[in-house]
């Protein structure tokens, strides 16, 4: 039957039970317990005969005879219904005429366990509370197209139970999170999502427009730069949980927005920050109850030490760059060109590096790994090593070839950053579009004086990625960003 004959004779189902005096989309409903909580407590409730009220999604009927066994689910659990014409009278028949699989129904009866042993509720009243239009999705026949799935999320869960336990864990991921950093003392804070200046980062913003100011503004590409002006203002350690927003292309590990934690705390170094890491780490997946980690075919052991590498010995190793410093920008891109790498006229020596370290050396890291000491040009905000290196007090956490935690340690001499900023801006009139724009008001703030600080984020789909041994991002983020079909 075509879909649209399937959705009218849904619709005369619809208007034959109104017809009966009987609202299909009621307000309030009746419901004693969930359905896992009648699964835990069956012999009691068996035994007592008690009579209560469940609700849920019908998912699947089957006639025998005089009766009908269903099937009901709710966000907990899935129970078997039983309907007889001797229980339910002229109702029997008013249910075979009104329901479709997909429907939400309020029953009540009493629990009974079959000659099979089957848990099931004997139906003695229905009720619909929710009349569905459209058909559900074959189990093996619908929501074949993985983009579908994305675009449909809400048949995606109902369809695909591993997905809705990874979307549930996701949430749990998150609680523990914010638990530790609420046990550290951190403060929770939130920041603006539009803004003047879209700083913090390297990359390209998301722009709009505020009609009634008659002011351009940018969707945040991180809350970096507000975050350290919170140390400024004397907050000594502050977090943000939420979304930030990239105009950048979409792949495996991409989406153009995207969720983190970042924090910041004053009197912390980079070293400081890496054992903390470590600790949230280790707290996290104890508090979840994660033991053993499988991405993509390999056990990854989260220690409580994870192993340093610098940035340069890392091109070295895998991607056999023998000496950083003797590269040109001209012969890194022409490395970079071997590997399939375009580079632009604009992308300066760090960027290049960047790339071929993206690409060729971080997918080798699968055990937890901190990289340190990146190059200055690809970090504005963060310490020289030393005076005048060209290389900052920089580290990420990869795990199983992902990027998980980017770190640093504050850049908090005005004088510097302002230079860093103009440096940047000269990049920007050269074309690099991803190089950061000079913010004044920041610069001011650090004129008034920011304690030493170390800052981080973890990027939170990445991590549950890794924690759900999942290959792409969208499979992650209940909502990703697709094209318009």
């Amino acid at each position: 039957m075509a879909l649209e004959d399937i959705q009218r004779d849904r619709i005369r189902k619809l208007e034959r039970y109104e017809a009966a005096g009987r609202d299909p989309y009621p307000a309030s409903v009746r419901r004693s317990f969930l359905i896992g909580e009648v699964r835990k407590r069956f012999s009691a409730l068996s035994k007592s005969k008690r009579k209560f009220s469940i609700v849920g999604r019908l998912r699947a009927m089957r006639e025998h005879g005089g009766a009908v066994f269903a099937d009901l689910e709710d966000g907990s659990a899935k129970i078997q219904l039983y309907l007889t014409r001797d229980d339910l009278g002229a109702e029997f028949e008013r249910a075979l005429e009104a329901i479709d699989i997909g429907d939400f129904l309020e029953v009540s009866g009493q629990c009974f366990e079959t000659k099979r042993g089957e848990p099931t509720v004997r139906v003695s009243e229905w009720r619909m509370i929710s009349k569905s239009l459209l058909p559900l999705p074959e189990k093996w026949h619908g929501l074949r197209d993985v983009e579908e799935r994305f675009r449909k999320r809400y048949l995606d869960l109902v369809m695909n139970p591993a997905v809705r336990e990874r979307f549930l864990l996701r949430s749990r991921i998150v609680t523990a999170i914010r638990a530790f950093f609420d046990a550290e003392d951190f403060v929770e804070v939130e920041t603006p999502m539009l803004q003047h200046v879209p700083g913090g980062a390297l990359a390209r913003p998301f722009k709009t427009h505020h009609n009634a100011l008659n002011i351009d503004l940018y969707l945040r590409i991180a809350p970096e730069l507000y975050l350290k002006e919170l140390l400024v203002g004397g907050m000594e350690r502050v977090y943000e949980l939420g979304k930030s927003f990239r105009n950048e292309g979409i792949d495996a590990s991409h989406n153009p927005e995207f969720t983190t934690i970042e924090w910041y705390a004053a009197y912390w170094d980079e070293n400081d920050m890496m054992a903390f890491v470590e600790q949230c780490f280790s707290a996290i997946l104890k508090k979840l109850g994660i033991k053993k980690i499988s991405f993509e075919g390999q056990a990854i052991s989260f220690g409580k030490k994870f192993p340093r590498i610098a940035f340069q010995e890392v091109l070295k190793r895998y991607a056999l760059i023998v000496d950083y410093e003797k590269e040109t920008r001209d012969s890194l891109a022409m490395r970079a060109r071997q590997f399939g790498i375009d580079v632009g006229p604009h992308e300066s020596r760090g960027k290049i590096a960047d790339e071929i370290y993206k690409k060729i050396c971080r997918p080798k890291l699968v055990q937890p790994t901190f990289v340190v000491h990146h190059p200055l040009e690809i970090s504005p905000l963060a310490k020289r090593t030393a005076a005048g290196s060209n290389t900052v007090r920089r580290l990420q956490l990869i795990a199983g070839g992902l990027e998980l935690v980017n770190a640093y340690a504050e850049l908090n001499d005005p004088r510097d950053q302002q230079s860093r900023f103009e440096e940047q801006a000269r990049r920007r009139a050269g074309g690099e579009e991803e190089a950061h724009p000079v913010d004044k008001d920041f610069v001011e703030a650090l004129e008034y004086g920011m304690p030493p600080a170390a800052g981080a984020a973890i990027g939170i789909d990445r991590l549950v990625m890794l924690l759900t041994d999942t290959r792409n991002i969208r499979e992650v983020v209940l909502f990703p960003t697709l094209r318009p079909k």
